[in-house]
C-alpha cells in the first residue's frame, strides 16, 4: 500500500522525459526512484551518462537514450542541462511535446521567454535547486507560468521535493533572487568553513587540525539548525553568554561593517549576475 501511494504521487498518464543526467539531473533522479516513481515511467537523455547512472537507470527498468526519443510524448519534460547547451539541446524536443505536457528547467539564468522561444508557448515552471540535493538536503525556489493548472504543479512539486523543500514565489525575478541566497548558497557556506580554518590556522593550529574542527563545527550546526523548532537567532543567542568568548567574536561581526552589509553587497551582486545571465 505504502509503494501505491508513492507511486500515486508521481502518477501521470504520459512518461517523464529527463534531459541530462550529470550532478542535478542524477541527484533528482536518484530521489525519484527512491520516492516511488516507477522506473518504467522514466526515459533518461543523456548522451555519455556515468556508469553508476547506467547501472541505475538499468536497475530501475527506466530507459536511456542518447538523443530525443521518437514516438513519445511527454507528462514532464524536465531540464537539466547546463544552461549554455539549452539553445542547440531544446529544438529537437518540441516533437515530446504534447497538450498536457509541463516543462521543468533548473538551468540558472534562462528564462521561461527563452524556454518558449524554443518549444513553444505551454505549461512551464522554472525551478532553482542547490547542490545539497545531491544528498538529499536540497532547497528548491520555483515558479510556474499561469498554464500550469494545480495537477501539474503538484506532480511537479512531488518531483523536486525529493531532494529537499520545495518554495514557491509569486514571480518569475524572484527566481534571480532564490538564485542569489540559495542557488549559490552553498558556496559561501563552504568559504565560511575555509575563513574559519585560516583563521585558526593563524592562531597556531595546524591546518589540517583547523580545516576539521572548521568543517565539522559548520556541519553540525546545520544538522542543528536543521533539527531544532528554533529559528537561527534564537539558536546564536542560546550559544552566546554575556561576556563570553562567542559573544566578543559577534562584536565583530555584527558591527556596522560586519557580516551584514558584506552578504547584502554579495548577494545583490549574485542576483545583478543571475539577470545579466538572463538577459
Amino acid at each position: 500500500m505504502a509503494t501505491e501511494a508513492s507511486s500515486s504521487a508521481f502518477a501521470s498518464s504520459d512518461p517523464i522525459i529527463l534531459i541530462g543526467a550529470g550532478n542535478m539531473g542524477g541527484a533528482l533522479l536518484t530521489g525519484w526512484l527512491k520516492s516511488g516513481v516507477p522506473g518504467s515511467s522514466v526515459i533518461v537523455v543523456d548522451p555519455k551518462p556515468s556508469e553508476p547512472m547506467l547501472k541505475l537507470i538499468a536497475d530501475a527498468g527506466a530507459s536511456h537514450v542518447a538523443g530525443v526519443p521518437t514516438d513519445i510524448t511527454a507528462g514532464v519534460l524536465f531540464i537539466a542541462v547546463k544552461p549554455q547547451v539549452m539553445e542547440a539541446v531544446l529544438p529537437p524536443f518540441k516533437t515530446t511535446i504534447g497538450p498536457n505536457t509541463v516543462v521543468v528547467s533548473i538551468a540558472a539564468g534562462k528564462t521561461l521567454a527563452f524556454l518558449e522561444k524554443h518549444l513553444g508557448e505551454m505549461a512551464m515552471v522554472r525551478a532553482m535547486p542547490n547542490t545539497p540535493a545531491m544528498v538529499g538536503r536540497g532547497v528548491t525556489g520555483a515558479f510556474a507560468n499561469a498554464q500550469v493548472g494545480e495537477p501539474q504543479r503538484q506532480l511537479v512539486q512531488n518531483l523536486l521535493k525529493v531532494s529537499g523543500p520545495v518554495e514557491w514565489v509569486p514571480e518569475e525575478a524572484d527566481i534571480d533572487s532564490v538564485t542569489a541566497v540559495s542557488g549559490s548558497g552553498p558556496a559561501y557556506v563552504f568559504y565560511l568553513v575555509e575563513c574559519m580554518a585560516e583563521a585558526g590556522r593563524k592562531l597556531g593550529l595546524q591546518a589540517d587540525l583547523a580545516m576539521r574542527l572548521a568543517r565539522e563545527t559548520v556541519a553540525g550546526a546545520g544538522e542543528l539548525l536543521h533539527q531544532s523548532p528554533d529559528d537561527a537567532s534564537r539558536l546564536r543567542q542560546n550559544v552566546t553568554s554575556p561576556g563570553g568568548t562567542t559573544a566578543a567574536a559577534l562584536a565583530v561581526l555584527m558591527a556596522e561593517d560586519g557580516m551584514q552589509p558584506l552578504f547584502d553587497e554579495a548577494i545583490e551582486a549574485a542576483r545583478k549576475r543571475a539577470q545579466e545571465l538572463a538577459g
